[in-house]
């Protein structure tokens, strides 16, 4: 160990005639380095401050039973590097907003904290990247659900009411890579054409055989019937002693082997390559070729106002105090639809229901209002599966007093229950006249009840109530309006009209970090699953992070604390008052302005 030694400097009388020295003339004296001598280092750890964030990172890892990391590993063979250790690495490696796992491999070569998370231990980029990639989405549902236990247990978290919002987050894919279903349908459609076409011209297949067989065996079976035809003409071709006979015979080979060759090497493959599309596509309209799991979707303008139409995920998370408390990835665009199998994954675990879901208007709707409340017992209520705080598309409109005059709206008309019908402001009978039933693109059925008035000839606000050539109708959803009606009840409610109010401030303040903060606004991996591991792990790497400065805030303020009290029992010393009652100011006891200086400080601190 190398010490420093202060050398002292002794000065002897001597009779010699003092002279002055310029201070550019004084010697320059510095501090002892040397980088090329020899140091031992017994503990890195001391050189870790008290409250960094690779200290949150190894308690938070280290509370993970070791079960849940190990029984992904069969045993036998060469050890390992443990897996508490590769978390560690990885996490830490995202607090720093590194994502590369070969820049990963660098920094446990020159990073001390990642040393010491280590153990100055050096897997390479491949091993991280396995780890992440085939290791990781096995166990990151478990591992999160003991994040969020230690974040329960720290107090900061208590998932009673939930904040969901949904964000688009660029796929690793190339910008042209884009497969679309309308083309692939399109395509599919002329190329068919074309076979039936052949087929009609061949006469190879007869109708009964066509209606049992596949267009691929109809072609299998053309392709062996012109091959035949091909074998006779070559046959014809040779015993023909006529030129003008064995032209003809050429030209007849000619086209058979043309036809041939289109279908092997053209119609077949062709129509295997859309079958493959339209099963990757499956009910999307899009994929990427690079991604293929990835769908393209229209991105948030850029600074110039551009539109982007960009391969991406659709990312739904869950917040409550701007801690990430669920996430999910899903390959539709809209959030409407993503809410109830985000909502059934996070019913699903073995923490505690959420009893308020806060969201946006993009979620609102008939079918995820039922599903808050239960849709077989939605009209009792009395258990439903929690309350869903959305306000509808709708709901701002209606405070406006443009939107109560207008004419053309059904809920600004008159309506009598007891003949169950509306009275437009023409004062004309707007009656019920059929049901109807609206099947959406997932298959929800919404029930309509179409009321149509009596007589529209003649009025004077035909033009500002309805586009019709004929009659005002009115589709008026009886289940829906009366979800709206509950809505409306919940969001002007005082407590949760304050709740809803937080929305901004939880949810999109996380989102927030994440892109901007943490710089994390493209996936590295590919395919859904790393994706989704991906994503935990920078869900993760943001609670650890707010964890961990809401730790130092702590420590900072008890220390503040610390030093009040510690000079309140100094000034109690200076003035004698150790155990008794602090005077009362107004009575006069001191008449010292310093010693009325501070008993004001000494009530203060108090």
């Amino acid at each position: 160990m190398y010490t420093n030694h202060t050398m002292k400097q002794i000065s002897f009388a001597i009779d010699v005639e003092e002279t002055c020295v310029s201070p550019k003339e004084k010697k320059r004296v510095f501090q002892d380095y040397n980088n090329r001598q020899m140091m031992m280092i017994l503990d890195i750890e001391q050189y870790i401050p008290k409250h960094h964030i690779a200290r949150a990172v190894d308690e938070m890892v280290e509370s993970i039973p070791d079960s849940i990391l190990e029984e992904q590993y069969v045993g036998g063979g060469r050890a390992p590097y443990h897996p508490k250790m590769l978390l560690k690495v990885l996490l830490y490696a995202y607090t720093q907003k590194t994502y590369s796992s070969r820049a990963i491999e660098a920094m446990l070569e020159e990073n001390l904290p990642m040393m010491w998370l280590a153990a100055m231990q050096k897997p390479d980029h491949r091993t991280i990247n396995d780890f992440r990639g085939i290791r990781m989405p096995k166990i990151m549902d478990e591992v999160f659900e003991q994040f969020l236990l230690q974040l329960v247990d720290e107090g900061v978290i208590d998932l009673q009411h939930l904040f969901v919002d949904g964000t688009k987050i660029e796929a690793n894919a190339n910008k042209y890579s884009f497969v679309w279903a309308k083309a692939v349908n399109n395509y599919d459609k002329k190329l068919k054409e074309k076979i039936t076409a052949l087929l009609e011209e061949v006469k190879a297949v007869t109708a009964e055989e066509m209606a049992t067989m596949t267009l691929e065996e109809q072609l299998e079976q053309t392709t062996n019937s012109l091959q035949q035809e091909v074998i006779e003409l070559e046959k014809a071709i040779e015993q023909e002693v006529n030129q003008e006979q064995k032209k003809a015979l050429r030209r007849q080979k000619s086209e058979k082997k043309k036809q041939v060759k289109a279908i092997c090497e053209d119609y077949l493959p062709r129509l295997e390559k859309y079958e493959q599309h339209r099963q990757i596509l499956g009910e999307r309209n899009s994929y990427s070729k690079t991604d293929s799991d990835a769908t393209f979707m229209r991105m948030k303008d850029d600074h110039m106002k551009n539109g982007q139409l960009k391969a991406a995920y659709n990312v739904q998370m869950a917040t409550q105090n701007q801690y990430i408390v669920g996430f999910e990835l899903f390959q539709r665009p809209g959030d409407t639809r993503c809410f109830q199998p985000f909502m059934e994954k996070l019913l699903a675990r073995d923490l505690r229901v959420p009893e308020v879901v806060v969201a946006d208007a993009g979620y609102a709707s008939e079918q995820n209002y039922l599903y808050a409340l239960g849709e077989e017992n939605w009209e009792q209520a009395e258990n439903p599966r929690f309350q869903l705080l959305a306000p509808y598309n709708t709901y701002l409109k209606e405070k406006k007093r443009s939107f109560k005059n207008e004419k053309k709206n059904a809920k600004n008309w008159t309506y009598i229950e007891e003949d169950d019908v509306f009275i437009c402001p023409n004062e004309q009978r707007v009656v019920f006249k059929k049901y109807q039933k609206k099947k959406a693109k997932d298959g929800f059925i919404q029930d309509y009840k179409i009321y149509e008035c009596e007589d529209c000839s003649g009025c004077p606000f035909k033009s500002e109530c309805t586009k019709a050539k004929g009659n005002r109708q009115v589709h008026w959803n009886t289940v829906y309006e009366e979800m709206k009606a509950k809505a409306k009840e919940a969001l002007e409610d005082e407590h949760l009209s304050t709740l809803y109010a937080k929305r901004k401030v939880d949810v999109e303040s996380a989102f927030g970090n994440l892109k901007g903060n943490l710089a994390f606004t493209r996936f590295l991996l590919r395919g859904l699953v790393k994706t989704r591991t991906e994503f935990g792990l920078i869900a993760m790497t943001h609670n650890l992070r707010k964890l961990a400065g809401k730790r130092l805030a702590n420590s900072s303020n008890t220390a503040k604390n610390g030093f009040g009290k510690l000079l309140v029992f100094q000034i109690r010393f200076y003035f004698g008052l150790i155990g008794q009652p602090l005077p009362n100011l107004n009575i006069g006891l001191f008449q010292c302005p310093l010693k009325r200086g501070w008993l004001f400080l000494l009530y203060r601190l108090n």
